[in-house]
């Protein structure tokens, strides 16, 4: 084969990667700048770290031969190739943690509106799965079971730890004594105490969340009514819990159905907080009043000046323009 022609050179620097180029041009190269181009393909990101006489060692050619490698695809010498390859290869390991935590649906480049229909569209998705397939008779089994317990636990880590933390605060300011766990050792120190009459719910999307499964059998090994919310009926917490409440069945590793997924199973919490306040409305209706009352010296009621009266009203020291607090 021949070394490839300055204007083949240029054309391929046109298009694509570095990488591109090099498998684009490998026909037209000779047998020593083919097994040069063999290495680089076959382990850019060594070839990026290797000096030009570890290149040339490897593809059993030249420092020369390398630099003629070099100068086929328009670079001045090997340095450049190095810094072209690096690049190249950074933007695909980026891109590789992209897909991963993101998801290819939401490209990098994307404008916000396209990235705000996606997420729109797979939040819609969620929670009208949720709805169509959530058992509501479950849903009131477990209500029931909520307002007459003792003591309710919480359990969630991660993502469903926000879960557990919003239902937990909505429980407990209808008078429900309810207690979040997202640290296994205190979660099952709780759970341990736990017994007939009580109940526990584990939030874990996977159902496969360790923590979250070793909690929820614990309380049921103590006679707890164990309750189970995730989005897949045969994942390992199921096995543990004595009533499942399915969320969102799209197993999509992207952001944005993750954050599906979550939003789906805040509505299966506000769901059960719901069904709950409706068991216990004359105590719901005194326990908003009671909460209200005691936060209503906190509030602002509308866009009102706060004057140096209220300031004093409100046990706050009056400071003057050129006073600082200490």
């Amino acid at each position: 084969m021949t070394q490839p022609s300055p204007s083949e050179a240029a054309g391929a620097a046109l298009t694509g990667g570095v990488l591109g180029r090099i498998s684009r041009l490998d026909g037209a190269f000779s047998e020593a700048l083919s097994r040069v181009a063999a290495q680089v393909i076959d382990d850019p990101g060594l070839t990026a770290r290797s000096t030009i006489v570890e290149l040339a060692e490897r593809s059993g050619t030249s420092p020369a031969t390398v630099t003629r490698f070099c100068r086929s695809l328009g670079f001045d010498g090997y340095a450049a190739l190095r810094v072209a390859i690096a690049t190249e290869t950074g933007r695909a390991e980026a891109q590789i943690g992209w897909q991963t935590d993101i998801g290819r649906p939401i490209r990098p480049d994307d404008p916000l509106d396209r990235v705000l229909g996606r997420v729109l569209s797979a939040e819609l998705s969620a929670l009208q799965d949720t709805a169509h397939q959530l058992d509501v008779a479950a849903v009131a089994r477990v209500a029931e079971a909520v307002v007459r317990a003792s003591r309710v636990d919480l359990y969630g880590v991660g993502g469903s730890g926000l879960v557990v933390g919003d239902l937990h605060m909505s429980l407990h300011r209808i008078g429900i004594p309810a207690w979040v766990w997202n640290e296994v050792h205190g979660g099952l120190a709780s759970a341990a105490l736990l017994g007939e009459g009580d109940v526990a719910v584990g939030f874990s999307h996977s159902g496969g969340t360790v923590e979250t499964v070793e909690m929820l059998a614990e309380a049921a090994s103590c006679g707890a009514l164990a309750v189970a919310v995730t989005s897949f009926p045969s994942s390992p917490i199921t096995e543990v819990a004595d009533v499942v409440l399915t969320s969102a069945t799209q197993a999509n590793n992207s952001q944005a159905d993750v954050m599906a997924a979550r939003h789906s199973q805040m509505l299966v919490a506000e769901l059960l907080y719901l069904a709950a306040a409706q068991r216990t409305f004359p105590r719901t209706v005194s326990s908003f009043a009671t909460t209200a009352k005691a936060v209503a010296g906190h509030r602002r009621l509308g866009p009102q000046r706060i004057d140096a009266g209220s300031v004093v009203e409100l046990g706050l020291p009056r400071l003057g323009c050129g006073d600082h607090h200490e």
